[in-house]
């Protein structure tokens, strides 16, 4: 799909969730703001913005909120679900303000499952993106990481390490034989032979007789949620994984 055609998408189904939700109306694709289009698509129009560091939720609360937090903020409930025309897998869920991201700016949590979560701050959540707003416009920079989110994918990865649920991973181990093994994120593979760029190694795995030590699992501290080249984007195996405990992990939020 073409990115104009991508824009026209987000566009329609936005402003038929903002009208039901009484949010402001998303601005239009022209403008590159980041709730106009996906990741995806508004990562390749800022591909010269090679500098993302992580921004905190602590900041990203100051940077959103035109009011103090309360202390025990209301997380409300989703109003609009779709997913990416470009990653089907991804999908994103608008929850209007307040929340506990926002007292006055209605935000996005992207999630790989397309129920939505039971609350923003779900675990299932990957991070949020503001879907409004004044000023600076929004760009990759705004997208915030949910450190629950990366926990449960850490747990999930190391969990398909263990079980051999993953082809390309236990071949991986095969043709390294003894040593350690790097787990990559499938958005940006390196080249064969390379080690990938930091931003993109989830965790490294001892391998000994051509045999993955699942107990030796270690994460990488610099590997990031979203970067450029778009948000987490696992291989099969590990990706089919990541989705079932997702998916265990909201029943017990909703239960809870």
């Amino acid at each position: 799909m073409s990115s104009r055609g991508t824009f026209s998408v987000i566009r329609t189904v936005l402003r038929k969730s903002a009208a039901r939700a009484r949010i402001p109306r998303i601005a239009g694709s022209s403008s590159l703001h980041t709730a106009s289009f996906p990741l995806k698509s508004f990562a390749r129009s800022l591909s010269t913005r090679t500098s993302l560091p992580h921004l905190p939720l602590s900041t990203a609360c100051r940077y959103y909120t035109s009011g103090s937090q309360t202390s025990h903020p209301e997380v409300g409930r989703a109003v609009q679900s779709f997913a990416d025309p470009d990653r089907p897998d991804l999908f994103y869920h608008l929850f209007p303000a307040p929340t506990s991201i926002s007292s006055s700016t209605p935000v996005f949590a992207l999630s790989f499952l397309s129920e939505p979560p039971p609350s923003v701050l779900s675990c299932s959540v990957i991070g949020w993106l503001p879907a409004s707003g004044e000023g600076e416009q929004a760009g990759l920079n705004d997208f915030v990481e949910n450190e629950l989110f990366r926990e449960v994918l850490h747990e999930a990865v190391q969990s398909a390490l263990r079980d051999g649920v993953d082809e390309v991973q236990k071949n991986g181990a095969i043709q390294t034989r003894e040593g350690w093994m790097h787990i990559h994120d499938n958005r940006n593979i390196p080249a064969l032979g390379r080690i990938g760029d930091p931003d993109d190694i989830i965790a490294s795995v001892r391998v000994e007789n051509g045999e993955i030590l699942a107990e030796t699992y270690q994460p990488v501290p610099s590997y990031r949620l979203c970067t450029s080249d778009g948000v987490l984007q696992l291989i099969e195996g590990l990706a089919g994984r990541l989705v079932e405990v997702l998916q265990t992990k909201m029943q017990q939020e909703r239960s809870s």
